[in-house]
């Protein structure tokens, strides 16, 4: 009886260990998003076909423009394409370094309806980590 008993814990075991093998397979499926430069999600946008993506590009110089409630949009541009552009709408909390000019990756989609982009997630580059590293290679 005891053997019996064994082999349904084994069972169990195996299908909880496959069942969370499974979701884990399908939530990494469900969440990739596209990594794009915003000259490559510019033509994407347009056609329609730009949905959830994490984007990187340069804050425009103008700044950005306070929305309320915590919101705020600004112009991304492409570092190399600089005639290439996009609005981003973000709410939350800017980290110190949102500055005109620094490196900025968005992560979210874009607005239904609209050629905004709408951030769930904002980080920024940090210019003084890539500097140091930058003049220890050249020492």
């Amino acid at each position: 009886m005891s053997q019996k008993s064994n082999t349904y814990i084994y069972v169990a075991a195996l299908v909880l260990i496959l069942g969370g093998v499974a979701a884990l397979v399908a939530s990494g499926l469900s969440s990739s998003l596209q990594f794009l430069k915003v000259a490559e999600a510019v033509p994407l946008m347009e056609t329609g076909e730009l949905e959830a993506a994490r984007l990187f590009g340069v804050v425009d110089d103008g700044g950005h423009q306070d929305l309320g409630e915590g919101r705020i949009r600004f112009t991304m541009l492409d570092r190399e394409e600089p005639d290439k552009m996009l609005e981003v709408e973000f709410g939350g909390v800017l980290p110190d370094t949102f500055t005109p000019g620094v490196e900025v990756i968005v992560e979210g989609r874009l607005q239904p309806g609209t050629s905004v982009f709408e951030a769930a997630m904002l980080t920024t580059k940090c210019p003084s980590k890539y500097e140091q590293y930058s003049n220890q290679q050249d020492s």
